[in-house]
């Protein structure tokens, strides 16, 4: 029987699948300390225990986006507000190659923020 947590990124058509599962994998390599919940019906990235992280997909367009849990206190050009109190997201364009570098800049700056 598979998790809720596998279920999801199943559930996903290519190529948003791909690029989830690939997010994934980097989520949890960038650091030991990072781990994955299901958590509020998400996948969620914990840093040191502390919610850090999630992936999911827009509603409407179905684009994979990276909701930062501290993003509020974070200023970079890709991360997007929105309708959102705390988080901000970056959305990923499917059909391309995940930039490695926006995330380790955005990952820099969040995990100051953890002490």
């Amino acid at each position: 029987m598979i998790s809720e947590l596998e279920a999801y990124y199943i559930s996903k058509e290519e190529p948003v699948r791909s690029t989830l599962l690939a997010l994934r994998s980097y989520i949890l390599e960038y650091n030991v300390d990072m781990t994955e919940t299901w958590t509020h019906r998400m996948p969620m990235f914990r840093y040191k225990g502390k919610l850090f992280c999630y992936l999911w997909t827009d509603k409407k367009t179905y684009e994979p986006y990276m909701g930062i849990y501290k993003g509020i206190d974070i200023e970079h050009p890709l991360l997007d507000l929105g309708k959102r109190n705390k988080m901000k997201v970056i959305y990923f364009d499917a059909g391309k190659d995940i930039p490695v570098d926006t995330i380790n800049e955005i990952f820099e700056m969040a995990l100051k923020l953890y002490g």
